[in-house]
C-alpha cells in the first residue's frame, strides 16, 4: 500500500538521490546543470509543497512538487489552476502505484483549494509519465509547450478538475 505525506527534513537527501536517479535517462550526465535543481529538495519543500510516497514500511518511493501561486517552481499554470513538477519514483520501485498516488494526491489538494484545473510540463521522452497522465485524464495542451533553455522542449499537459 502506498501512502502520501509531506516531506520531512530527514527525507530530503534521499529524495534528492531518488529524483536524480529517476531523471538519469533524461539528463546529459554527471555535469548536467539541471542535476542541482533535481537534488535541491530543500528549496522545493520551502518554495512549494514537497510530497512523498512511502510504502507500508515507511520506505521512500518517490516525490512530487506542488507549485502554489508565487512559487518559483510554477511555470505554466493559469491563475485558476494548480501545477506540479518533478514527479519522481525510485527506479527500483516503479510500477508500485507511487507515481499515481502522488499525482492523485496533488490533484485532490488542488481540487480542495478550488482550482479549476491542473497543469504540468514534461520532456517529450518521458513517455511512461505521459501514459500515466493520460490514464488519469490529463490531455496534451500544445498551446502551452515551451522551452526553458535552448534544446530543451517541454510538452504541456492539463486536466480540468470537476
Amino acid at each position: 500500500m502506498v501512502q502520501v505525506r509531506p516531506a520531512e527534513p530527514g527525507d530530503l537527501e534521499a529524495l534528492g538521490d531518488i529524483t536524480v536517479a529517476a531523471y538519469a535517462g533524461f539528463t546529459t550526465g554527471d555535469d548536467d546543470p539541471y542535476l542541482a535543481t533535481l537534488r535541491d529538495t530543500a528549496s522545493r519543500a520551502s518554495d512549494g509543497e514537497l510530497w512523498v510516497a512511502v510504502d507500508d514500511d515507511g520506505r521512500l518511493l518517490g516525490s512530487v512538487t506542488s507549485c502554489p501561486p508565487g512559487s518559483p517552481y510554477r511555470e505554466i499554470a493559469r491563475d485558476d489552476e494548480g501545477e506540479f513538477r518533478m514527479l519522481a519514483v525510485d527506479p527500483t520501485r516503479q510500477r508500485t502505484g507511487a507515481g499515481r498516488a502522488l499525482v492523485e494526491h496533488v490533484e485532490q489538494r488542488w481540487r480542495d483549494a478550488g482550482a479549476r484545473g491542473i497543469a504540468l510540463s514534461s520532456l517529450a521522452e518521458m513517455t511512461a509519465a505521459h501514459a500515466l497522465y493520460a490514464r488519469l485524464g490529463f490531455e496534451r495542451d500544445p498551446d502551452r509547450d515551451w522551452s526553458p533553455v535552448p534544446g530543451t522542449d517541454l510538452l504541456a499537459f492539463a486536466k480540468v478538475l470537476a
